[in-house]
């Protein structure tokens, strides 16, 4: 058993297909086959069969699938460092966001981290939600991806920084922008523009208002039904600026997310519980010097220097978090 047959078993759970990782590796489809025997060999047992279209992994297979994935993720993700250190330039931390994650998390940090690392490599690269952040750490293509914390994830870390509390974005013509606060229960029947789909701030928010301890309580209305969707939250507060309605969005940290919108007015809705944000990694121990200080610089700028200590501990409770510093309206 090698680690090249277990790359190619790998491949082809994924794939599906013995000819389809053949062409991806440059070899024959016989070649390949002879990597999963040895494997079957070593192991004693089954672990493909064939179908009708490919082939798919047995009970076994999906058992060795499944070790075989976390093991050489982070074997990989060693072999970078490791050459990282070869090389003595500093090496490359790789973060994975959302959109405008930099934008509004980490631009004074990235600006910081540069002045005191500056021979080393920064890799932003962008996904579209927390699952595919997700994915691309536990594949090691990212040391580091900035989430929104959510339930366990096998083989992932979930580091929490922040809190972001919860506010109505309205027009600064809109009544309600004259409060100086919102009840959750005022937002039933208001035709708010929709956070990303399948994004974990819009289930949070919908579990927010639509139900309380899993049940919807007398009296309890899911907000009406809106026309209007968004990818992201600067979008949705552009629109309500625009007048297009009302959103319910995290306020962000500092001043950039209303710094171009006169017109807007931000509300608290200080009975919703704020959105957790953090770090995901495979594991915080593992992770490289570089690494630690672009995350724990980050961490500082968003905290106004408080303590690491949060962002060490995995299970640290959401509600002890500092929430996001804001400035203006």
């Amino acid at each position: 058993m090698t680690l090249d047959d277990l790359r190619a078993f790998v491949a082809v759970c994924e794939a599906g297909s013995l000819s389809a990782v053949a062409r991806d590796l440059g070899c024959t489809q016989s070649a390949v086959s002879q990597r999963v025997k040895r494997l079957e060999r070593a192991a004693g047992i089954g672990l493909l069969e064939r179908r009708p279209r490919g082939v798919a992994p047995t009970a076994a297979g999906r058992v060795l699938h499944r070790a075989a994935l976390d093991g050489l993720g982070a074997l990989d993700l060693a072999l970078r460092r490791l050459a990282d250190m070869r090389r003595g330039d500093g090496g490359t931390v790789r973060v994975t966001t959302g959109a405008t994650t930099v934008r509004h998390f980490m631009s004074d940090a990235v600006v910081a981290f540069r002045d005191r690392q500056p021979h080393v490599t920064l890799e932003f690269h962008t996904e579209s939600s927390s699952r595919r952040c997700f994915e691309a750490v536990a594949d090691g293509d990212s040391d580091l991806a900035w989430i929104t914390i959510g339930p366990p994830i096998r083989g992932i870390e979930q580091h929490p920084v922040i809190g972001l509390p919860w506010v109505l974005a309205v027009r600064a013509d809109d009544p309600l922008a004259a409060r100086d606060r919102i009840e959750p229960d005022e937002l039933a029947g208001l035709r708010l523009i929709r956070l990303p789909e399948n994004s974990t701030s819009r289930m949070r928010l919908d579990g927010h208002l639509g139900h309380r301890d899993g049940a919807l309580a007398p009296g309890d209305e899911v907000p009406g039904p809106s026309a209007t969707s968004v990818a992201d939250w600067d979008t949705a507060l552009l629109l309500a600026e625009l007048g297009v309605g009302p959103a319910v969005v995290p306020r962000l940290p500092g001043h950039r997310a209303t710094a171009g919108h006169p017109g807007l007015r931000l509300v608290p809705i200080p009975a919703l519980p704020p959105l957790t944000t953090g770090w995901a990694v495979r594991q915080w121990a593992a992770l490289g010097p570089a690494a630690v200080e672009f995350a724990e610089t980050v961490n500082r700028w968003l905290t106004g220097g408080t303590s690491t200590a949060a962002l060490r501990s995995p299970g640290a409770a959401p509600g002890l978090l500092p929430q996001a510093r804001t400035t203006g309206s």
